[in-house]
């Protein structure tokens, strides 16, 4: 018995020990790493690159260019999360941003937020501190015809020691000259984790 006892306290140590050992590894930015199943950069990515695919290659895009001659602008509104968890949506609205622009299919505007202090830095030229030749001028500013709005929600069903989550992205591409949608997209991410038996 008191043997028993001792085995199972020098193993109880050594599993807190080993526990306890961490260490952190460098790995690549873009490598899948999915931990806890929750919401992660590499959703974030992958999700923007595909919904974005789609949306470039529907027709409002040659509609938009055979009647104006020129590529549509666009700018990316709210995403708005309605999960369950926290999600930082100002990485997801990055990562759309960034597969938009590098499209090379649209133009892209900047959001209310960084056009605010563009436009502080511009008015601080007009007051004769700039050198006249370098001085971007005011009313020059391109002006959107499409915002990119959209949400993430999510759904989850759990039961002992394992759960499945489920999100949906849906985003719509509004024009801003008269409110019309133009595109809706949907993306949908299922995740089934199971907890770890043992968690300290």
């Amino acid at each position: 018995m008191k043997k028993n006892f001792m085995v199972t306290a020098l193993l109880g140590v050594v599993l807190f020990m080993a526990a306890g050992c961490g260490g952190v590894k460098r790995v690549e930015v873009d490598k899948t790493i999915d931990l806890s199943g929750r919401w992660n950069d590499t959703d974030s990515r992958l999700v923007a690159e595909e919904v974005i695919k789609d949306c470039l290659g529907r027709p409002w895009v040659n509609k938009f260019e055979e009647k104006n001659k020129r590529e549509p602008v666009v700018i990316v509104g709210t995403v708005v999360n309605r999960s369950h968890e926290h999600i930082n949506s100002r990485l997801f609205t990055k990562d759309l941003e960034k597969s938009l622009l590098n499209s090379g299919l649209v133009k892209f505007v900047a959001s209310r937020q960084e056009r605010d202090e563009v436009r502080e830095e511009r008015s601080s030229q007009q007051e004769g501190l700039t050198e006249k030749s370098t001085i971007k001028e005011i009313g020059h500013e391109t002006g959107a015809d499409f915002m990119l709005q959209g949400s993430i929600n999510s759904v989850k069903d759990e039961i002992k020691g394992k759960y499945v989550i489920l999100y949906q992205i849906n985003l719509e591409l509004i024009s801003l000259e008269n409110n019309e949608k133009v595109w809706i997209g949907e993306k949908e991410i299922k995740k089934s984790v199971k907890k770890s038996s043992f968690s300290l």
